[in-house]
């Protein structure tokens, strides 16, 4: 991996891979500057990295940006200088879920998924029995999770949905597990975006066709 190009990595050891991209980045003769966050990456350290971005250096610098969360109104405000550097320039940035990333972020970098991919713990819903009463008794289940847990759970939803070939996904039911991810990011109720979810699921499942005798 080349430490000071421009990419994106998908990692929840933040603090491990920030000790060893310094190394890197100072092996190759470069600084890096960190700009991690716990909690949210907000609008204010957007301002903090574009006014490291625009001061000029001698030696190539790495921009390092992480943070739980990355709103879609930050990852807007970043776009312009992650699509257009300014000299001696890149930017990583330190996702931990691929889902929460826009598309026109994800257009303009490299993604690399560097965490082991776990075992899946099973998702605990039929879906290909959903109904509205599972809906129901799920969400009642899973209302209080924390944003990240209910991000895997939406983005676990989406992978099943799609294998099982039970649903007819077009781009805007795609669009609808998107704005949950970036709804989560902006704070919405957990069981407001999981009912969301599954009731668009629930309008996309495909009937069965009756047998004629």
């Amino acid at each position: 991996m080349d430490a000071l190009a421009s990419q994106i990595l998908i990692t929840s050891r933040f603090e491990e891979q920030s000790r060893w991209l310094r190394e890197e980045v100072e092996a190759q003769g470069a600084q890096l500057i960190p700009i991690i966050r716990e909690g949210n990456f907000k609008v204010e350290d957007v301002a903090l990295t574009l006014e490291k971005a625009y001061l000029a250096s001698e030696e190539h610098q790495v921009i390092l940006l992480a943070g739980d969360q990355f709103s879609e109104v930050v990852q807007n405000k970043l776009l312009k200088v992650i699509e257009e550097p300014p000299p001696k320039k890149s930017f990583i940035l330190l996702f931990r879920s691929k889902a929460a990333i826009l598309p026109t972020i994800r257009s303009r970098l490299p993604i690399r998924i560097l965490d082991e991919v776990e075992e899946e713990s099973p998702l605990e819903l039929d879906l290909a029995a959903l109904e509205l009463g599972s809906v129901y008794r799920f969400v009642q289940e899973h209302g209080r999770i924390g944003s990240d847990e209910a991000r895997r759970i939406v983005e676990k939803l989406l992978k099943e949905a799609l294998a099982s070939g039970a649903y007819s996904l077009d781009e805007r039911a795609l669009d609808t597990f998107r704005d949950a991810v970036r709804a989560l990011d902006r704070g919405s109720p957990v069981s407001f975006v999981l009912t969301a979810v599954l009731l668009k699921l629930l309008a996309k499942k495909k009937r069965k066709k009756p047998v004629r005798s």
